[in-house]
């Protein structure tokens, strides 16, 4: 992951993926989630924001040292004439490289009210330790 550093603080409207071309089986926007990622000596937190999205709908993957979040959004249609929508609604979608520094066994995710957590502890650096010769 590149460096984190402070910015001034911008108000995002919600930005439609960019699938690269590729099609979806299922129809609905698919939106790329907002993130503050923080950095401390034992590793990353990545907070994502998903309303809708609650632990059934969450799917957290790891491959190739690229992590996935998707997020599907139940939308319930109620039987009234919308006026006016400033709010639209739809599944989220993100993807991060992951440093060698991440310990990929480790990485631990829960959500809570719509906002994702995902925990990414860094690898312990080598202890010095004394080697055992054995004699062939």
């Amino acid at each position: 992951m590149t460096e984190v550093t402070s910015q001034e603080i911008n108000v995002h409207e919600k930005t439609p993926v960019d699938m690269g071309g590729a099609e979806t089986t299922s129809g609905g926007l698919r939106f790329s989630p907002l993130v503050d990622i923080w950095e401390n000596e034992q590793g990353l937190t990545v907070v994502a924001d998903m309303p809708g999205v609650t632990a059934e709908g969450l799917s957290v993957d790891l491959k190739d040292s690229v992590l996935t979040i998707f997020g599907k959004v139940v939308q319930e249609v109620p039987e009234r004439r919308s006026l006016r929508r400033e709010y639209e609604v739809g599944d989220y979608y993100r993807q991060f490289s992951l440093s060698e520094q991440i310990n990929q066994e480790k990485i631990t995710a829960a959500i809570k009210d719509g906002v994702l957590t995902v925990t990414l502890p860094k690898l312990a650096p080598a202890q010095p330790r004394k080697i055992t010769v054995v004699s062939e």
